[in-house]
């Protein structure tokens, strides 16, 4: 595997290449640059599989790399490095994008590496930016991109109407009746919570979009129907709290 470090720290650059160097994975050449336009180069020439680039950097943004491939593919792997606020996190969950938070765990750059290397293909890299891209400047989530089996789905927000854990895996249901299979555990959408959005997780296997709340119930243990008739469970521990929001809307 070849890689690239972009970053304009050099510390931050010798560190990151060290860690990868000792975490005992096969690593071919790695590559560095301290700014995205050199960064650039640096890919045109190395070919990597994998590019590590700080998403804060003097003159242009990591996130800005897709203007120097436009109307190419993009046709390596991108983990952005970051030190960034809370915020800037959920942004990169909500597209689907791989961050490593300075600094940097060894586990969690191994964690990283074995996914590049095991994924066989890029899953609409050029798109989960573009997206990545309109979030950090409007400050507001409008999609979620949804790993499926083929790649990367953006579904807006304003359609999902809940989201239901199934082993390893979420079902989501979306307005129009249909149901997505995301190979990810419910606990992977926990940000969905604090975007400040209008979602809510009632029970530990749920998490609901109060836009399409219709009933609650106190029958059956307590439950809530949404618009298009699901009933979800509401935990114990969560009724009163639910009651309260409810109250407020």
């Amino acid at each position: 595997m070849k890689i690239a470090v972009i970053d304009d720290e050099v510390k931050a650059r010798s560190l990151l290449i060290n860690l990868i160097r000792n975490i005992g994975e096969e690593v071919g050449e790695i590559a560095e640059a301290g700014d995205l336009a050199n960064g650039v180069d640096v890919i045109r020439k190395l070919k990597p599989d994998l590019v590590f680039l700080d998403i804060e950097m003097p003159n242009e943004r990591g996130t800005e790399i897709l203007n120097y491939f436009e109307g190419e593919a993009i046709e390596f792997d991108i983990v952005f490095t970051t030190a960034y606020s809370e915020y800037a996190l959920q942004a990169f969950e909500m597209n689907a994008i791989d961050y490593l938070l300075k600094p940097i765990r060894p586990k969690r750059l191994k964690e990283v590496i074995d996914r590049v290397r095991s994924s066989a293909e890029q899953k609409n890299i050029q798109l989960r930016l573009e997206e990545l891209r309109k979030s950090l400047r409007s400050n507001h989530f409008n999609k979620i991109g949804l790993p499926v089996q083929d790649g990367i789905e953006f579904v807006p927000l304003q359609q999902i109407v809940r989201l239901e854990a199934d082993g390893m895996y979420t079902k989501v249901k979306r307005e129009n009746g249909d149901e997505v299979l995301v190979s990810k555990p419910l606990k992977y959408f926990q940000h969905l919570l604090d975007a400040g959005s209008t979602f809510y997780r009632p029970h530990r296997s749920h998490i609901i979009n109060m836009k399409f709340l219709k009933q609650y119930v106190r029958r059956d243990g307590h439950a809530i129907i949404l618009e298009n008739g699901d009933m979800v469970p509401v935990a114990k521990d969560k009724k009163e709290q639910f009651l309260e929001l409810v109250s407020s809307i």
